[in-house]
């Protein structure tokens, strides 16, 4: 089955317009062209569309200008904040053969390692009905070195690999670990150091402090002075 969409022909393109028809609740759409159709710009409903988007569909039945073209969702144009789609662009599809698509891919499992992501993606062939929502990727219990390439998926039933099967998808690498130096301890002897510096200051002082009072007490010895 096939989700319906009505169309309707966009005959001016650029900034402005488009800015317009999202003002009114519309999506700016194309459908590519083919050997044996053209490219055709239009615009959609916006809460239709994102209504059977929320369901999951991929293919829908456009009806432009009263006539019915299996489509397939090729790429979504989102906002720069990822908040809503600025604008679709559809491929034309023959529903009883099966065409290249692109499937996201869900990383399950934990593994014995940092888990790195190289590819998030993977291109299948499979007829435009049974497209899966994502392939799972297990990294369960992986070692540190493994790689995960993409001849190792588990394909969806009528699914079949179209991406090269030797394609690095995911790595596991060793967890880093940053230790903070610890400052250096001081020595004995600097230490020493530190504490006996004060006490020689206070002797030295004691011993200036003792030859200032010699001439007063060399007076007091020598008793009054002679008349």
């Amino acid at each position: 089955m096939t989700t319906p969409l009505k169309t309707e022909p966009r005959h001016a393109v650029g900034t402005r317009t488009a800015r317009k028809l999202r003002a009114e609740g519309r999506i700016p759409a194309n459908l590519q062209h083919t050997p044996d159709a053209p490219h055709v710009n239009l615009s959609i409903d916006s809460d239709e569309f994102m209504s059977a988007r929320r369901k999951h569909e991929h293919v829908f039945e456009l009806i432009v200008e009263g006539k019915k073209e299996p489509a397939l969702v090729n790429q979504l144009h989102w906002d720069t904040f990822g908040e809503y789609i600025q604008h679709v662009e559809f491929r034309r599809v023959d529903l009883h053969k099966k065409t290249r698509v692109e499937v996201m891919l869900e990383f399950v499992g934990h593994p014995k390692g940092v888990l790195n992501h190289l590819v998030t993606r993977i291109a299948v062939m499979t007829l435009p009905t049974t497209i899966p929502d994502l392939i799972e990727c297990s990294v369960a219990d992986l070692e540190i070195g493994t790689t995960v390439y993409a001849k190792s998926l588990p394909m969806p039933k009528g699914c079949e690999l179209a991406s090269d099967p030797e394609l690095a998808i995911a790595r596991i690498s060793a967890v880093k670990i940053e230790v903070e130096a610890a400052p250096a301890a001081e020595t004995p002897v600097a230490a020493a150091g530190a504490v006996a510096a004060p006490v020689k200051a206070d002797a030295g002082a004691a011993a200036a402090g003792g030859a200032a009072a010699k001439p007063d007490a060399a007076k007091k010895d020598a008793g009054p002075a002679k008349k």
